[in-house]
């Protein structure tokens, strides 16, 4: 080997999907070096933002169900072996008219998957939580199991078992090219060549660049997060009194929010699931500066139902989705190069899903095959709709 070591994966990014492969592979007595142009964690990409909405009741599709319950053992998992707080459950509220998707997909994945929940009308909805005012006619899936997870130590925590079970982590240190080759592949950096027998790309919104050549249609999306000082103080707000939540307006606009996740001083945090406005960037050319048109379109469609939230702005960050057309995951082999694993486009949706994605890129590149059935998330389904 052109570095003098011997290696089985490299790992290309080490954000919340690459520091859960590096941690699975090392977990199977794999040779690992993970690659990372920043620190990681780090606030450059789509996996920070303190907290982060978990919840089993999927409304996107019934088939993300079983990823989710072994993502959640896999966390739990994490949990006891880092002892770090991971995962904080609250219960979450799934709302919106009758026939809104959100709504009904919630309930769809539920019943099939005969997850704990209830169906709560908007006077109940009041009753339970009363920071909350919808409107009359709104209804609610309350997921039993939904909370948050914390994402930066979610990280750390999938990078120190890493290096534990032996796997090799350079950060700072930016992947220039890589290629396949008879034996392997060749990865260069801006310090150096290694080699090794396979390699996992998890480059998050860099990937549209790193994967050009598959022709994905990858879109990076700029998105920003917001914290609001309630009115009337953050008690009702606590994680013990208040679960995650993402609202379907009739205008089909979807904001979300998570608890007082940080006590007393943090605020309450939301944001656009899916939003009015699209702004497409790349990591290069992403606007960092939140402007005070986004803040009062933010406070409007907050307040419109939890009117306490109409209310002093603490703190707001960027971050972006990198989406695909149907908004479903890719990963999988590389078309060409069987000893390239690939995941991208997770859409705004996919942290929660980083504890079974981090086993399913082991397995990919152990294996070439895993036991979870991830056909939505085929890469090549795109090739036949038109847009390669």
């Amino acid at each position: 080997m052109s570095n003098g070591q011997t290696l089985d994966v490299i790992v290309i990014g080490l954000g919340g999907m690459g520091s859960a492969a590096a941690y699975h592979l090392a977990n199977r007595g794999q040779r690992v070096l993970g690659l990372e142009q920043y620190t990681s964690p780090h606030d450059r990409g789509s996996s920070h933002g303190r907290s982060r909405v978990i919840r089993q009741a999927y409304y996107e599709d019934t088939a993300y169900v079983p990823l989710l319950l072994r993502a959640y053992e896999l966390w739990h998992e994490l949990e006891r072996d880092t002892g770090r707080d991971l995962l904080t459950l609250t219960g979450g509220l799934m709302m919106g008219q009758p026939g809104s998707s959100v709504v009904t997909g919630s309930i769809r994945s539920a019943k099939e998957h005969n997850l704990p929940h209830e169906i709560l009308d908007a006077k109940q909805i009041r009753k339970r939580f009363p920071p909350l005012q919808p409107s009359p006619d709104t209804i609610a899936l309350f997921d039993m199991n939904a909370g948050f997870i914390r994402p930066e130590e979610s990280i750390k925590a999938h990078l120190d078992r890493a290096q534990q079970l032996g796997a090799t982590l350079r950060f700072e240190e930016e992947v220039l090219a890589w290629e396949a080759m008879p034996d392997g592949v060749r990865v260069t950096t801006g310090r150096k060549t290694y080699e090794a027998g396979r390699l996992i790309i998890t480059a998050g919104p860099w990937a549209p660049n790193v994967l050009a050549e598959l022709g994905i249609p990858l879109e990076v999306e700029r998105q920003v997060l917001y914290w609001f000082d309630p009115i009337g103080g953050i008690a009702p707000f606590l994680p013990t009194r208040f679960p995650v939540f993402i609202y379907e307006s009739e205008e089909g606009l979807q904001p979300y929010g998570i608890p007082a996740a940080e006590g007393a001083h943090g605020g309450v945090k939301v944001s656009f699931y899916r939003g009015p406005i699209v702004s497409k960037c790349t990591p290069q050319t992403i606007d960092r500066m939140v402007h005070q048109n986004e803040i009062e379109l933010m406070r409007r469609a907050i307040a419109q139902f939890i009117p306490s939230l109409n209310s002093e702005l603490l703190n707001a960050v960027t971050c972006m989705y990198t989406n695909t057309p149907d908004k479903n995951f890719v990963i999988g082999l590389h078309p060409q190069h069987q000893e390239v694993t690939i995941a991208a486009g997770f859409s705004g949706h996919g942290f929660k899903f980083c504890s079974v994605v981090g086993e399913i890129l082991a397995d990919l590149a152990v294996d070439g095959k895993t036991r979870h059935d991830i056909e939505l998330f085929n890469p090549q389904r795109f090739e036949s709709k038109g847009f390669s």
